[in-house]
């Protein structure tokens, strides 16, 4: 007999003594008894009950009650089901979500829309002398939210003086910002005051050079280009191609030694500080682009991710979701082109009022000291940073700190588990999203190692699919009818969200290709939509989300989705190397995968690992840098022409499996050097450092 054939004959049984007018209280009690006490103590009590029968026998149940009682034993589980373990923590958790989404929907309405900027506008009024932002980096300061206002004031007016006659800057036109984490302040300022314009803002990852670069400014549809002035080198790589497409460039300086590049500086400082009127932004509604945040995906090439005005709400309130208030003070060293760094973290801050502690980038040795200094009681994390943090030498003070909550992605269960012994009984909200996603996972609960968890309520307001996947074609696998295959409770699958008007996938701007490509449709039924995230998740019976891998032509590595054609593009650049096919490969105890690049030489040709490491160096984000080349006569390829990677991924960088050359990026020597046994093994033990 089956679960819900079971319960059936339970449910009539229950009734039936109920209709003779007999008590079923005593099969309630039964139930409860076994599965908040165990089978053991349960019939103990049982058996006490049977002792002292002749005592308790003047309020004894019915026998119709007690027979009820046996039977409900016998059918139901002997422990409760996973939904009733869990559905106080999944009702309290689905209060929230509907209690932020009314209030979005509500605020961005309204004429004009309710966004960021306006409670920030509020609470300068309220609060002026509230500090909203602490600058850790070099020239440390705090800003106030009236001082933070006043700046994004002038920066509105500046920009709309100095580019307003050519209209270089109306509503809805984005503007690019070219800024390092040096100007942090500065930028986001720049960034406030065209908010107050309604005009979006591509964040350009000031890592990229060369074609990349070039083609991030060109993908936004951007005619203005902001550029932090120590990242003149990378603009003039680019600048004529900037000016043939009638970009104009300015440095956030006062002067500009590139000719062809003007300077915002003196006119941000003469600018008036008066306040920006809403209806300049009135035009715009809650699905109009309100940032460009890129991302490297199956093209090759950084996209510009639309998050729209109510996207950027939706990420902004996720502090307030994991419990965090206005009393707060948040850590963030996660660059503000991403949207942990920009979204959830800066304006995350200005939008509940908390303060917004800045660092200029993560350092272990630092954290905690900054921590302690500036009275941190919420930290962000992403991929490896907390295992970083348990790896530095243990101190007496690891655990004199604030910090009662700590939000992100990418943590392994044995990591959660080392931090919080080490450095006392952190609240850790895990979760799971992508930039361009329409649907986000949140580990309500704080099972270690799952990134999310899903109810049956909230599969109703966000409905999804794990399904099989071909992992060479990076493609689900389809039956007879046509449709996807849903896999089982603990299998692996490729996670497809549906596309709905409340979950809407805003894509990329560009193409309209470019967005299509992560689209699947006739996934359960003909005619449905579904996002593709592309990544590879399993769920538990309890409904609790595992994060297994990435499919496609991209990898994660130190909190980064890196793209292996933007790599094979750049490492192609070098004389000696003919063919190029980079993947990722797993190493014994990091989260993610490390660069690897299969390379053939050029005929004539020797490897060169000086060279090539300069070269890695010089066009590549660190995080984005193989670590592993393996030299090959030949690289194997498709019937479609596409490089085979899977072979190459399983064989990895053993040395003990692997005859060809293999080298390894070495900083020490800086140089790529080859990779000998005793260095596989210190690898893999986790003492040589990636």
């Amino acid at each position: 007999m089956g679960t819900w054939q079971r319960l059936a004959v339970l449910l009539m049984l229950l009734l039936l003594v109920g209709a003779l007018g007999h008590p079923v209280w005593p099969a309630a009690v039964a139930v409860a008894l076994r599965w908040f006490l165990g089978d053991p103590l349960c019939f103990l009590l049982l058996g006490l009950v049977a002792l002292a029968w002749l005592w308790i026998s003047s309020w004894q149940p019915h026998l119709l009650g007690l027979v009820a009682a046996a039977l409900t034993l016998t059918l139901l589980p002997t422990r409760p089901p996973s939904w009733l373990r869990w559905l106080p923590a999944d009702v309290a958790y689905l209060a929230k979500i509907l209690r932020m989404g009314l209030n979005i929907r509500a605020r961005l309405s309204r004429q004009p829309p309710d966004t960021i900027v306006d409670t920030f506008e509020r609470r300068a009024r309220a609060q002026p002398g509230r500090v909203c932002l602490v600058w850790t980096g070099p020239g440390a300061c705090t800003v106030t939210v009236g001082e933070l206002d006043a700046q994004a004031c002038q920066a509105a007016w500046a920009l709309k003086a100095e580019l307003g006659s050519t209209e270089a800057v109306c509503p809805r036109e984005p503007v690019a910002l070219l800024v390092g984490s040096s100007k942090a302040i500065s930028a986001l300022s720049l960034w406030l005051g065209l908010a107050k314009l309604g005009c979006p803002v591509a964040w350009i990852n000031p890592n990229g050079r060369g074609a990349p670069l070039e083609h991030s400014v060109l993908s936004s549809g951007a005619r203005v280009l902001v550029v932090d002035p120590d990242l003149r080198d990378s603009l003039e790589e680019v600048l004529p191609k900037l000016q043939a497409a009638h970009v104009r460039c300015f440095y956030l300086s006062h002067t500009s030694a590139t000719p062809g590049v003007g300077s915002l500086g003196a006119a941000l400082a003469s600018a008036p500080s008066d306040p920006v009127p809403a209806h300049l932004r009135a035009e715009i509604t809650r699905r109009n682009p309100a940032l460009f945040i890129y991302t490297s995906g199956t093209t090759g090439l950084p996209k510009p991710a639309i998050l729209s005005y109510e996207r950027v709400l939706q990420v902004s309130q996720m502090l307030s979701l994991c419990g965090a208030t206005a009393d707060d003070v948040v850590y963030s060293f996660l660059p503000l082109y991403h949207t942990m760094g920009l979204v959830l973290g800066v304006l995350g801050c200005l939008e509940l009022g908390a303060t917004c502690v800045l660092a200029p980038k993560f350092s272990a040795s630092c954290f905690w000291d900054d921590c302690r200094q500036h009275g941190v009681t919420v930290i962000q994390y992403v991929g490896e940073v907390l295992r970083y943090l348990c790896n530095a030498p243990q101190r007496p003070e690891d655990r004199a700190h604030r910090v009662r909550l700590a939000m992100g992605n990418g943590l392994r269960g044995d990591v959660w588990e080392t931090f919080q012994k080490r450095f006392g009984p952190v609240q850790i909200w895990e979760f799971y999203g992508s930039t361009e996603g329409n649907m986000g996972l949140v580990n309500y609960p704080g099972r270690r190692g799952a990134v999310g968890k899903m109810s049956c309520f909230l599969q109703v307001l966000c409905p999804f699919e794990l399904v099989r996947f071909d992992m060479e074609a990076a493609e689900p696998v389809r039956d007879e009818r046509g449709l996807c295959i849903p896999v089982g409770p603990g299998e692996p699958g490729l996670l497809l969200t549906k596309v709905l008007s409340r979950s809407p996938f805003m894509g990329y701007r560009g193409p309209r290709e470019l967005s299509e490509r992560k689209l699947v449709r006739g996934v359960r039924r003909p005619g449905d939509l579904y996002y593709n995230t592309g990544d590879v998740l399993a769920m538990d019976h309890e409904g609790f989300f595992y994060f297994h891998d990435r499919l496609g032509d991209t990898f994660r590595w130190k909190g980064e989705n890196v793209s292996t054609r933007e790599i094979e593009g750049v490492l192609s650049l070098v004389d000696f190397l003919q063919e190029v096919n980079v993947y990722g490969v797993s190493v014994p105890g990091c989260e993610g995968k490390v660069g690897m690049a299969a390379v053939r030489l050029a005929p004539g040709q020797t490897f060169d690992g000086q060279k090539l490491y300069q070269h890695v160096c010089t066009w590549l984000p660190t995080y984005a840098a193989p670590h592993f080349i393996r030299v090959q006569d030949t690289l194997e390829i498709t019937s479609t022409f596409k490089p085979v990677k899977s072979r190459l991924v399983r064989e990895g960088f053993d040395v003990g499996a692997i005859s060809e050359p293999l080298f390894i990026l070495d900083r020490q020597a800086q140089a790529f050097r080859p990779l000998t046994a005793d260095t596989y093994q210190a690898v893999c033990e986790g003492t040589w450092k990636l």
